[in-house]
């Protein structure tokens, strides 16, 4: 089947960032005297959105999070990104090599999103086409994002296909019609695993961007 528009996640698809992110959040909810590590974070939480990682959290542990919790874990992981933060493996020569339309559509706030991109020097081969959660109504699971960037695109949902590496994502790539590929080449592979991301509905499993080039111009 051949595409007309591919969307990429950022976070664990473009930049290695998820297990940095999971570790400050685990840091940093461990501070105000949570017992949560960063599998604990990757289990529960990868994909979301801050505001629903924080309802989810404060639903499931019961422990009312501060008003500047956002704030303070944006702070910490701005450290992390600035001194620990790598491309995926393989991502810059796909999207340097890729001829057909891509963009990057992902739940983190656009301060977070931009660093990432901007760190690892991706940014300037994705701008202008960046779209985040804050642009619709509801961010992944909800098909809204991914809707979103194939119209801004001039592309049909049936002709996108789209690489994630959460739960989260390829539940919201599915409800929008697309083609999912589950990415499972980050550091923070385990969770989630391959299987989960079948079960989410992922049409296909890739273990490196190389295959993901391949599945996407087969």
């Amino acid at each position: 089947m051949s595409f007309s528009l591919v969307i990429f996640d950022c976070d664990g698809v473009l930049v290695d960032s998820e297990i940095l992110s999971a570790q400050v959040e685990a840091e940093a909810l461990s501070n105000l005297g949570a017992k949560v590590t960063a599998a604990d974070v990757m289990r529960h939480f990868l994909g979301l959105t801050q505001d629903a990682l924080e309802k989810r959290f404060e639903q499931d542990f019961g422990l009312r999070l501060p008003h500047d919790h956002a704030q303070t874990t944006a702070q910490m992981l701005r450290a992390a990104y600035l001194t620990r933060l790598d491309p995926i493996p393989g991502v810059r020569e796909v999207l340097e090599t890729l001829t057909i339309p891509y963009c990057v559509a992902s739940n983190s706030p656009p301060a977070k999103l931009g660093l990432g991109l901007s760190v690892t020097n991706l940014f300037e081969l994705v701008y202008p086409n960046i779209f985040c959660s804050k642009l619709v109504a509801r961010g992944k699971p909800a098909p809204d994002l991914f809707l979103h960037a194939a119209r801004t695109m001039g592309v049909a949902p049936s002709e996108t296909v789209v690489v994630e590496d959460s739960v989260v994502g390829i539940r919201a790539a599915k409800a929008a019609g697309m083609v999912a590929i589950g990415f499972v080449g980050g550091l923070h592979h385990m969770p989630p695993s391959e299987e989960a991301l079948v079960a989410a509905g992922a049409d296909h499993i890739a273990e490196t961007m190389e295959q993901v080039k391949m599945l996407i111009t087969a």
